[in-house]
């Protein structure tokens, strides 16, 4: 992975993107992680595995059943005091 500092990206711009083709480049400001610079085809695949990743949790949640309208409505108007696992 590349390092660079913002005012080198800005200056070079090109010569990042061309890079984050092969390697994300990280970039910093100030000493701090500020943005990565990543090619369209490995934003593409993170986003793939995210969202993977979630439909994989919503089928699990299907699987394990709903909460029905009674009960959803006596979490959501319960007082602030009582702990919402109470029911649960």
């Amino acid at each position: 992975m590349i390092t660079t500092n913002s005012t080198d990206v800005k200056n070079n711009f090109g010569r990042y993107l061309d890079a984050s083709y092969r390697e994300p480049v990280e970039v910093t400001k100030s000493g701090r992680r500020v943005a990565m610079l990543l090619s369209a085809e490995e934003y593409d695949r993170l986003t793939a595995l995210e969202d993977a990743y979630w439909g994989e949790r919503a089928l699990a949640a299907r699987a394990g059943g709903f909460m029905g309208p009674e009960e959803s409505m006596k979490i959501l108007t319960r007082g602030t005091h009582e702990k919402v696992d109470e029911d649960i």
